[in-house]
């Protein structure tokens, strides 16, 4: 993964939750703290929130561009700073509701990626693709700001078919079982055996 740069959105409104979702425990580390754990090996890691609203140690704060629009601009804002830093390249674009996502997830992702790809989406059981713990290309960001720019808000947008690499459930499950286990109200956090702030 020192190809790839890591990019955790967070600060999002937390509706179903109740409370902020990224500061919610769970085996004595906040769900932010999960994630973040999960890309630690990337050499450019970038929280995108709201500004002074989280800190973690090693991680660069990037403000989201445009607050309160959704994971979508949080990409924008990710992949704007990777470019910036470091050029065309890879980023792994985590939120904070996935607190089960291991190093063998994100590299099971990573070794999908084909010349042509600028996206790779896990599927779920169901088949449904996953663009919320995802790799994306930054010869995506134009695209993406044109998208948003254009009213769009859903974070699915960005990968287009042509471009998106799927990677199986099942393939997924082997190496990192319940990477996509998804945490969106206290019951969620509750089975996974955590507790909200």
């Amino acid at each position: 993964m020192r190809d790839v740069t890591a990019a955790v959105t967070a600060g999002g409104r937390s509706r179903r939750f109740g409370s902020d979702k990224a500061l919610a425990r769970l085996g004595g580390r906040t769900l932010l703290e999960h994630v973040a754990a999960s890309l630690a090996a990337c050499p450019l890691r970038l929280l995108v929130a709201p500004p002074g609203q989280y800190a973690l140690p090693g991680w660069v704060s990037v403000p989201d561009t445009r607050p309160g629009e959704g994971p979508l601009a949080g990409l924008e804002a990710a992949l704007g700073h990777a470019r910036l830093q470091r050029g065309e390249g890879w980023v792994a674009f985590a939120g904070v509701d996935m607190p089960r996502l291991t190093p063998a997830y994100w590299a099971a992702l990573a070794g999908a990626r084909t010349p042509e790809a600028r996206a790779v989406l896990a599927l779920d059981a169901a088949g449904r693709p996953q663009p919320l713990a995802a790799l994306y290309h930054t010869a995506l960001l134009e695209q993406v700001t044109a998208l948003l720019n254009g009213g769009e808000r859903r974070l699915r947008a960005a990968a287009l078919p042509a471009c998106t690499v799927s990677v199986p459930f099942r393939a997924i499950q082997a190496v990192s079982p319940d990477a996509l286990r998804n945490v969106n109200t206290p019951a969620d956090l509750a089975a996974l055996g955590g507790a909200g702030p």
